[in-house]
């Protein structure tokens, strides 16, 4: 289906910038790709270049596309989703840019529009509609969806499943996640309901509130309460605002921005009282810190946002910036970090989370070569494009250093994506969040746990 009349517009598109063949609101931004010269410097840091070879999967080439349509020249049609869906929107590309060009927020932009002339239909309507719209921005929901889970796996109807191999009716992308789903636990968003704020332990320094998130409380409620333990331990009393809902990443990156814009809204007013949100997920804090992108046509929401953004912090660097206490406790272990694309790219943070492992005693870390390179979770990427993800997925754990014992990082999407590679690869390292390895040397000090992964 071909887009070309101008009455298919649903509403009045923007007028304040050319729009040539966009035909719909928050069309992609010229000022992000004014700057691109078509160089080729961001060629090597792409991975589904890497993979195909083919210039419109390159940054550059999708660039060059999505500002065809703009000039008129092309048209957004199925042509067109290919290039643009499959961006990892992994960042990498702007990090190697001379001229910093935003190519990551004109996919985003581009999918909103290819979305809005071509919406999902059939069972990928329905799948998303259920997840992105009917499950995620619910915090009550996602809780009953963890209920079901731990069932699941308490029951013995996981162990059942695994040994009759009945994840083999699942499509094998989908079989083989489901061999890596963690414990589920109880999300911490229920265990603290009713509590105001959680004390600090010892003299306050300071009030953050914490973004609790949707598929981290539901699958990784541990790394939750082990933010919330170092926060405390380290003179933070911690507020777990109620009404936050999720970041809205999955929904931007999958072309849904008006939902994006929603959920934006609803947590700049959840947190409007808080003075720094602490965030423990790359994807979700990147996205935070872009809100402003989504109300780029709305000056009121804009400022909101943009002091929001203002506000959003990583919990490495949030630590490493207003100082935290390093452990006594040694954890003798080896281990190696693998930067998540929306923490090095998007937010900048690389150097953080690193010095915060290597201050703990008995702490012994190995390289990774190309340690920034995404291992293609994507969000959900690893489900919307499986063939690639896995392609870039064995890319990345060839330079996984066999000799460590802990792989660390600071996103869920890339924990399960690693667990994945850890699964298929024969390998026997644990997958960790970095946040979680200090907590266990904190715990090991006061005597609770022996040692790692307890």
């Amino acid at each position: 289906m071909t887009v070309t009349e101008k009455q298919k517009n649903p509403e009045p598109a923007c007028t304040s910038i050319s729009l040539g063949n966009y035909l719909w609101n928050d069309p992609p931004d010229p000022n992000k790709w004014a700057d691109c010269v078509h160089c080729g410097m961001c060629l090597e840091s792409c991975p589904t270049y890497e993979i195909t070879g083919q210039e419109q999967h390159s940054p550059r080439g999708r660039v060059h596309l999505i500002q065809s349509v703009a000039e008129g020249h092309l048209e957004v049609n199925e042509e067109l989703i290919d290039p643009v869906f499959d961006c990892l929107d992994c960042r990498a590309c702007t990090t190697a840019c001379p001229a910093d060009v935003n190519v990551g927020g004109l996919i985003e932009e581009a999918r909103g529009q290819i979305r809005q002339a071509m919406p999902l239909t059939g069972l990928k309507k329905t799948i998303n509609n259920f997840f992105l719209k009917g499950m995620f921005p619910y915090p009550n929901r996602m809780n009953k969806l963890g209920s079901l889970l731990k069932f699941y796996q308490k029951s013995g109807v996981q162990t059942i499943v695994r040994k009759t191999r009945l994840t083999h009716i699942l499509p094998d992308h989908l079989g083989e996640m489901e061999g890596v789903l963690p414990k589920i636990g109880q999300p911490v968003r229920e265990k603290y309901q009713g509590e105001k704020v959680i004390e600090a332990k010892g003299e306050q320094k300071a009030e953050v509130a914490i973004l609790t998130g949707c598929v981290m409380d539901l699958m990784f409620s541990d790394i939750n309460q082990s933010t919330i333990h170092v926060l405390t331990r380290n003179g933070n009393a911690v507020t777990i605002p109620p009404g936050q809902t999720c970041c809205g990443a999955l929904h931007v990156h999958a072309g849904d921005r008006e939902m994006g814009r929603r959920l934006a809204k609803q947590n700049i007013e959840a947190f409007e009282e808080a003075e720094t949100v602490v965030v423990n997920a790359a994807g979700c804090g990147s996205m935070m810190k872009e809100y402003h992108e989504l109300f780029r046509n709305d000056p009121e929401w804009k400022t909101r946002a943009e002091a929001f953004s203002n506000k959003v912090v990583d919990i490495a660097k949030y630590l490493y910036d207003t100082g935290y206490d390093v452990p006594e406790a040694s954890i003798d272990t080896t281990i190696t970090y693998h930067d998540a694309c929306h923490l090095a790219h998007g937010q900048g943070v690389r150097e953080q989370p690193r010095e915060l492992l290597l201050n703990i005693p008995g702490v012994k870390m190995v390289h990774m070569p190309n340690a920034d390179r995404c291992c293609g979770s994507a969000g959900i990427y690893n489900i919307t494009n499986p063939e690639m993800a896995d392609a870039i997925l064995e890319s990345k754990m060839e330079n996984v250093p066999e000799e460590v014992e802990l792989i660390s990082m600071g996103n869920p999407g890339c924990m399960l994506q690693m667990a994945l590679g850890v699964q298929k690869y024969g390998r026997n390292q644990k997958v960790v969040h970095t946040i979680q390895l200090l907590d266990w040397a904190y715990q090991k000090e006061n005597g609770e746990v022996e040692g790692v992964g307890h």
